[in-house]
């Protein structure tokens, strides 16, 4: 009865292992983007629940899966990193093969779920978004240019394309529009972090930004991008795809991201820069909601 216990104790703990790998609350909120994508591709009414489940499901894997494939690219940097060295990779507790197995699993079956159950083009750029971010950014960008998450943050910004594709089976004007809001938020909310773990990513010989042109170019980075953002938020209303509830929210949202910029610009320190990063989060996910609420409003 011992042994029994102490057995299903073990592979929980395993499972655990696998669940981290797969970074849930990155993942969270990718696939949170990608719904908020299917619901707006519907101009009235709802889209099919089937589509809803198997899309997110889908896509959800396949994220898990890109995520595990970079712990596993990255583990000898995650090991020289306190943000990341507590991963089960570096502390032994899953092997390389164990991850790589685990990857080709979890996204091979989320590419099958979406191409039969979906549609295969939603497939096809789930899986561009895949090799985007776990070869294109992770391989190539991350360990050789200060400029890899502008480059790289296209692949982070397809959620929301995915999930209209998911829906229409085509990718619009409006959609692509959802894919500019995030591509433009994610330079100012990663530099935010980077800043606060900069002796971090020298440490592991990355070249981020605030490692390679300091730490007052990167703020004044932050603040120029989230003023590109605060813009680039209004052209949901500009377009029509929204209405005036939206722009409300995407004006208080943006004065509070410009507030957080300027004061990270003009007065840093790491504490700040870590209220930062969890607003831009904050930030992100309630614009989103927002342009959630306003679809459904009967203007």
């Amino acid at each position: 009865m011992k042994t029994l216990t102490l057995d299903r104790s073990d592979a929980w703990r395993r499972l655990r292992h696998f669940y981290v790998l797969t970074k849930p609350r990155v993942n969270t909120l990718i696939v949170f983007c990608a719904m908020i994508g299917m619901f707006l591709a519907v101009p009235e009414g709802l889209p099919s629940a089937q589509v809803v489940l198997f899309a997110t499901l889908g896509i959800a894997c396949v994220a898990g899966a890109a995520a595990a494939m970079n712990c596993l690219i990255e583990q000898q940097i995650d090991a020289r990193m306190a943000r990341t060295r507590a991963r089960p990779l570096p502390r032994g507790e899953l092997s390389s093969f164990e991850t790589l197995a685990f990857s080709l699993v979890l996204g091979g079956a989320g590419l099958l779920l979406l191409y039969y159950a979906v549609n295969p083009l939603t497939m096809w750029l789930t899986l561009a978004t895949f090799v985007g971010y776990a070869v294109v950014y992770t391989v190539f960008l991350k360990p050789r240019t200060p400029q890899n998450i502008v480059i790289g943050g296209a692949s982070g910004a397809m959620p929301p394309v995915l999930g209209w594709a998911a829906v229409t089976g085509e990718v619009g004007s409006d959609a692509l529009l959802l894919f500019l809001i995030i591509f433009v938020w994610t330079p100012p909310h990663f530099w935010a972090l980077a800043l606060y773990r900069s002796a971090d990513y020298a440490r592991a010989g990355l070249p981020m930004l605030p490692v390679t042109h300091g730490s007052r170019y990167t703020r004044l980075s932050v603040l120029l991008y989230t003023c590109i953002l605060f813009a680039v938020t209004l052209l949901p209303f500009a377009t029509r795809m929204s209405g005036m509830a939206y722009l409300a929210a995407a004006v208080v949202l943006g004065v509070g991201f410009l507030r957080y910029a300027w004061r990270l610009y003009v007065d840093y320190s790491d504490k700040l820069s870590q209220q930062t990063f969890r607003y831009s989060i904050v930030y992100l996910s309630s614009l989103f909601a927002a342009l959630l609420v306003d679809h459904y409003l009967p203007y």
